[in-house]
């Protein structure tokens, strides 16, 4: 853990803050889990400016730990603005952090982001709509999120279904209808989404295989 220098009352947590800016990913590691066992809502905006350029996966993951630390009257004001950040990363980390808080209150500017032109900030605002969405629009969320259908590559498209998945018959009426899409993409996706929805535990891999093969032959509807 590193030692955090608090000797001068000017400048609180020095090492730490320099920890979390070292070359070494251990380090910053290391001083992510420190902020969050101190959990001072002095450090929230220092975090957050670090999950905008941390390139290591583990340490971003303890950075959003560290985030959920802190009071989210803190936090989920700062969080909101990193929103509109023109950085793509800066955007995806603060869904990803946003739905481990949980503050509904983001639901308005988390939904905003679902089609976002960066696919890294989409899968975020997917994944976080389905936790944040409120109780009784989750067929409207639905319905925007069937727009993504086709979109990326397959990983991307899965997690897409997994968050229609979620929202388990919900999701039904707007599959149903992208599913008569003139797209055979999207028609494809919309299949494979379908059965997850009604076998959670299906293989979404062999779906999106036979798929690919209806879009090249161009069989299908």
């Amino acid at each position: 853990m590193v030692v955090v220098n608090t000797t001068n009352p000017g400048e609180p947590h020095t090492r730490l803050l320099d920890a979390l800016a070292t070359i070494d990913s251990s380090t910053r590691l290391r001083a992510a889990l420190s902020a969050g066992t101190l959990g001072d809502p002095a450090l929230a905006q220092a975090l957050l400016a670090r999950c905008a350029v941390e390139p290591d996966f583990f340490v971003r993951d303890m950075l959003t730990w560290a985030l959920c630390r802190l009071p989210p009257e803190i936090t989920v004001p700062r969080l909101l603005e990193e929103l509109s950040s023109a950085t793509a990363q800066a955007r995806s980390q603060a869904l990803h952090t946003l739905s481990k808080i949980g503050d509904r209150t983001a639901w308005p500017s988390v939904s905003a982001l679902l089609h976002d032109a960066y696919d890294e900030v989409a899968l975020s605002a997917w994944r976080a709509a389905v936790v944040l969405v409120p109780s009784g629009a989750e067929g409207e969320l639905a319905a925007n999120l069937v727009k993504a259908l086709g979109r990326g590559d397959h990983d991307m498209q899965r997690s897409l279904s997994r968050a229609l998945a979620a929202l388990g018959s919900d999701a039904s009426p707007a599959l149903n209808a992208a599913g008569a899409s003139r797209d055979l993409r999207v028609r494809a996706h919309a299949a494979a989404t379908e059965k997850l929805v009604d076998d959670p535990e299906s293989g979404f891999t062999l779906s999106v295989e036979a798929a690919k093969r209806v879009v090249v032959t161009g069989t299908g509807m």
